[in-house]
């Protein structure tokens, strides 16, 4: 996403803030959010919200601190007036939110970073969205990988077949680097997997030929470790080649900082994010 878009975005969103008067808590109302983070239709958006509400109660919040039912009067095309139906929401909420959407929406990946940190500085913003790329990536990564393996078992693979299958790719991902190789290259221990420290380009890569290869797997039923080398063999070679043509050799790419210390970072912060927000004042019927 480009910083002027991301600008844009965060001009806007800075637009929708309120404040409640005499307390220090900014909200937004749900209807204004709901076409720049990508909802076409407040039922959909509604649903979107019942999800975040029950991820604020699974973590053990309330969520009436962070979600607040009002109705609003709105203006007709005919002058006459009715009610709808929106919601305050807090900081925190508007995470849980955009954190309850598909991150591969620029919105929503915008969106959760926008509301994830208090001092929402534009480099701060593309800081952050580049994280959450990183991890939402390599997420889909171990996904893919669990996905292979529960694929291969089911063809008289067993796990140190699968670990074998994997190395083989590497290998072919990287230029002839075995994954212990490119593990020696970084620093990195024995029990880590090589993927948490690879910049996000490289974990894409390797999902991308990892998704291949369980397509090929099912769709020509492939059978046995070897025939399984093969294809994951060919798959890496095939991505490898792309990136070559783009003048990009995964094996030269420098590491980046351990995944699992960005997701304690991140879940740290999150944890801040609650109090930092506020609380929404309890409404006069609930005085």
């Amino acid at each position: 996403m480009k910083s002027d878009a991301i600008q844009q975005l965060k001009n806007r969103f800075d637009a929708m803030s309120q404040r409640i008067p005499d307390e220090n808590v900014e909200f937004w109302f749900a209807r204004e959010l709901m076409e720049p983070l990508g909802y076409t239709r407040w039922e959909n958006f509604q649903t979107a919200i019942k999800r975040a509400i029950e991820s604020c109660e699974t973590t053990g919040y309330n969520p009436e601190d962070h979600f607040r039912d009002v109705t609003k009067m709105v203006r007709l095309g005919s002058g006459a007036c009715r009610e709808i139906e929106d919601f305050m929401l807090t900081r925190y909420a508007c995470y849980l939110i955009a954190q309850n959407g598909d991150p591969r929406k620029e919105p929503i990946a915008f969106a959760q970073s926008y509301f994830a940190i208090q001092t929402r500085k534009q480099e701060l913003i593309e800081d952050r969205m580049r994280l959450q790329a990183r991890m939402d990536v390599r997420g889909r990564l171990r996904e893919s990988e669990r996905t292979l393996s529960q694929n291969i078992y089911e063809r008289g693979v067993d796990d140190a077949g699968f670990g074998r299958i994997c190395s083989q790719g590497d290998a072919a991902l990287f230029g002839g680097h075995t994954t212990q190789a490119m593990k020696n290259k970084y620093g990195i221990t024995q029990t880590r997997p090589l993927a948490d420290f690879l910049p996000t380009l490289t974990i894409a890569a390797k999902n991308l030929a990892t998704e291949m290869t369980n397509h090929n797997v099912q769709q020509e039923d492939l059978q046995g470790e070897h025939a399984i080398i093969r294809e994951h063999v060919q798959n890496n070679l095939s991505v490898r080649d792309m990136l070559g043509q783009r003048g990009i050799k995964p094996e030269q790419l420098p590491p980046e900082e351990d995944i699992k210390k960005l997701e304690r970072r991140v879940k740290n912060e999150v944890k801040k994010l609650e109090n930092q927000s506020g609380k929404l004042p309890k409404s006069k019927d609930e005085n």
